[in-house]
C-alpha cells in the first residue's frame, strides 16, 4: 500500500507538471517545464505501467487514474513524436551531388569556459561557410583569432554579460547590423550574405534570454523577440537563416508557433532532438539550439559535436541551396489565430516595458 500511494502521489505531480504547461502564463517555473518533456514522459509512462501491472485496480477510481496517467503519456508522446524517425522528414534531404555543401555550424561556448583548446581544435575540422559562437566576450575573441582569422568577413559583438556574439562567414556580409530586439544588452546580428553563386540569402543569428530566475522571473522577452523575428523570416523576400541558443525546445509551444509564423523548416522533424544542452548531464538533456531554414535549402547532414567544456554541445548542420526546387517543400502560411497569437505576446512585451 505505501509504495501504492507513492506513485499515486508521483503520478500526481506528472500530470500536474504535464498540465501546467499548457496555461497561458509566462511565469518561469511553468515555461521551464517544457524543456525536460522527454523525461517526463517517460516518468509518466512508468508510472502508469508500475500501477496497472503492480497493483490491482479494482475502483472505478484506480481505473480512471490510471487511465489520466495514460492520456497525459499520450498527449506528451504527440509532442515528442515528431522528432523521431516514424514521421516523414520536413526539410527534405537532397539528391544533388555536384553542389558545393553550406556548411553552418553555432555553439555557446559558456562565458566563463576557459578551456578555449577544444573549440579551437574543433573550428579548422569544420572549417563552416558561417559560424556563430554565442556567450563571448573580449576574452574568446582574442583567444580564438588563431582559428577566426581565416574568416574574409565578420561581425564581432563581444560582451561580459555572456550575451556576445561572434559571426564568422566565407561568404560576403552585407547589409549587416546589430539589433537589440528587447533589451539592450542582447544583440541579434541581422545580416545578408552573398553566396557564391550571387544568390542574396538573409541571417538572423540571436540568443534570447532564458525564463529562469537568475536571467529573467518571465518568458516575456524570449517570447517576443522569437516573434519578432519570426515576422522578419515570414516578410523577407529572400531565402533565411536562422540559427543561435534560443534557450527553448523544439516542441514548446513558443518554438511552435516561431516555425508556423516564420514559415522556416527543422531539420529535427523526422530525423531526431540532437540535443545540445546540457552536456554536463546524461539525464537531463534538450534541444535548445537551433537551426531553421527556408524552402530554398535541403538537408545534407547535421549532427551534435563532441564537448567542447561549455554546458552545451555545438550543432553542425550541412545544406544545399537548391532554390528551384523549394516548392516541393513550402509550408502552409501561418493562420490569422496564429499570427495574431504572435502578435500579442510581442504587445504584451511592450506592455511590461511601459
Amino acid at each position: 500500500m505505501k509504495l501504492k500511494l507513492i506513485l499515486q502521489v508521483f503520478g500526481i505531480i506528472t500530470v500536474i507538471l504535464t498540465l501546467l504547461p499548457i496555461l497561458d502564463f509566462d511565469y518561469w517555473f511553468i515555461r521551464v517545464l517544457d524543456f525536460p518533456h522527454v523525461q517526463l514522459t517517460c516518468l509518466t509512462l512508468a508510472s502508469a505501467l508500475l500501477l496497472f501491472i503492480k497493483f490491482n485496480c479494482n475502483e472505478y477510481r484506480d481505473y480512471f487514474f490510471v487511465a489520466t496517467l495514460f492520456g497525459c503519456f499520450a498527449f506528451q508522446l504527440y509532442k515528442i513524436v515528431p522528432y523521431t524517425p516514424v514521421v516523414k522528414t520536413e526539410l527534405i534531404e537532397t539528391k544533388s551531388l555536384s553542389k558545393d555543401s553550406i556548411i553552418l555550424f553555432t555553439a555557446n561556448v559558456l562565458q566563463k569556459n576557459k578551456n578555449t583548446k577544444k573549440l579551437k581544435n574543433l573550428i579548422p575540422k569544420i572549417d563552416a561557410d558561417i559560424m556563430v559562437l554565442t556567450e563571448t566576450n573580449l576574452r574568446w575573441q582574442s583567444d580564438l583569432k588563431s582559428v577566426t582569422s581565416k574568416y574574409p568577413y565578420k561581425l564581432e559583438v563581444p560582451l561580459p554579460n555572456s550575451y556576445g556574439m561572434l559571426l564568422y562567414s566565407k561568404f560576403e556580409l552585407l547589409e549587416s547590423q546589430v539589433k537589440y530586439l528587447v533589451d539592450d544588452s542582447i544583440p541579434s546580428i541581422h545580416t545578408k550574405l552573398k553566396l557564391p553563386n550571387s544568390d542574396i540569402i538573409q541571417l538572423f543569428a540571436i540568443h534570447p534570454t532564458p525564463p529562469v530566475p537568475k536571467e529573467n522571473t518571465y518568458s516575456t522577452d524570449r517570447d517576443a523577440e522569437l516573434m519578432i523575428v519570426a515576422n522578419l523570416a515570414k516578410d523577407s523576400k529572400i531565402p533565411v537563416i536562422v540559427l543561435g541558443d534560443l534557450n527553448d525546445v523544439a516542441w514548446s509551444e513558443t518554438s511552435s508557433l516561431f516555425k508556423k509564423v516564420s514559415e522556416l523548416l527543422d531539420a529535427r522533424i523526422g530525423r531526431g532532438l540532437y540535443n545540445t544542452y546540457s552536456a554536463e548531464s546524461f539525464i537531463l538533456r534538450w534541444p535548445l539550439d537551433h537551426i531553421f531554414v527556408s524552402e530554398a535549402f535541403r538537408y545534407k547532414s547535421m549532427r551534435v559535436c563532441n564537448s567542447i567544456d561549455s554546458d552545451h554541445f555545438p550543432l553542425y548542420m550541412s545544406l544545399i541551396y537548391e532554390p528551384e526546387l523549394a516548392k516541393e517543400q513550402l509550408k502552409k502560411p501561418a493562420t490569422k489565430e496564429e499570427l495574431e497569437n504572435a502578435n500579442k505576446q510581442i504587445e504584451e512585451f511592450y506592455e511590461a516595458q511601459r
